[in-house]
């Protein structure tokens, strides 16, 4: 038992050392992840406008001012709320947006009853949540020579609803195949998904399950590779950057920590 244990522990003092060296850009490059999906989707809003006024018309039948609105809502309310999260201005009321956002969307396209689109925007909603308790991390900060409250407990809950919602991103990699790498990444993703939903080795399986994501992203979603006529591309590059959300998530994770509510916080007491 001790040769697992020491290999652990070199594991998470790697990751530790990671962790280190990167403490001052990890909070902005978690950011910029997080927000990739809604720039995304944001520009597409733009350049694809009169495609999205027709789709809703369509699909709807609410008539092309309605349609209009929707699309211009979710242009501005994107691309806004993406430029203050960055600016760090206002985050609360960005994120609200943006939750807004995801649940008009999950209405308007039908997402509710597509299980895989669905358990994906509740991940979404996961990695805005963590934002929000960063948010509230910082805003504690900025009196000087006063100590943070250990017990914090909106911004605990808010980390620990983060972490769960998460998790739901690894059910939808989850496919029953008879192909060993297929095996080992279920057994894998799912053994770190536990680990990050309860808080144990947060940080380390944090970073493990970022590692693992951006691989599987590159080589599942790479809608680069597809010429610009087929539909296929756009399907690989809305996947891609949402998936490159919940890496920002994840990020956030191995940045903040796993808060109260978790095995990692409670072992310091035992």
């Amino acid at each position: 038992m001790n040769i697992p244990n020491e290999y652990i522990a070199k594991t998470e003092d790697v990751a530790d050392q990671v962790i280190r060296r990167g403490k001052n850009i990890l909070p902005t490059v978690a950011r910029l992840c997080l927000i990739a999906t809604f720039f995304e989707d944001g520009l597409r809003m733009y350049f694809q406008w009169n495609e999205q006024r027709e789709y809703m018309d369509m699909s709807w039948g609410c008539g092309k001012f309605l349609a209009t609105v929707f699309v211009l809502v979710n242009l501005i309310g994107q691309l806004g709320g993406c430029g203050m999260v960055i600016a760090r201005f206002k985050v609360d009321i960005a994120v609200c947006i943006l939750f807004f956002i995801v649940v008009l969307q999950t209405i308007a396209y039908s997402i509710l009853w597509d299980i895989q689109f669905l358990l994906r925007n509740l991940a979404l909603i996961g990695a805005l949540l963590l934002v929000l308790a960063e948010s509230r991390v910082e805003g504690r900060s900025l009196f000087a020579g006063v100590p943070t409250m250990g017990d914090n407990k909106p911004k605990n809950f808010m980390q620990l609803a983060g972490r769960i919602l998460l998790a739901f991103m690894f059910i939808t990699l989850i496919r029953f195949e008879l192909s060993f790498l297929q095996i080992l990444q279920d057994i894998v993703g799912s053994i770190l998904m536990v680990l990050v939903t309860i808080g144990y080795k947060t940080k380390l399986s944090a970073l493990i399950l970022v590692a693992l994501l951006t691989v599987l992203n590159l080589y599942h979603n790479a809608w680069w590779t597809i010429p610009s006529y087929k539909p296929l591309r756009d399907f690989l590059k809305y996947d891609f950057f949402q998936t490159l959300s919940v890496i920002g998530g994840l990020l956030m994770i191995v940045s903040l920590g796993p808060g109260g509510v978790s095995m990692d916080e409670h072992k310091k007491k035992w």
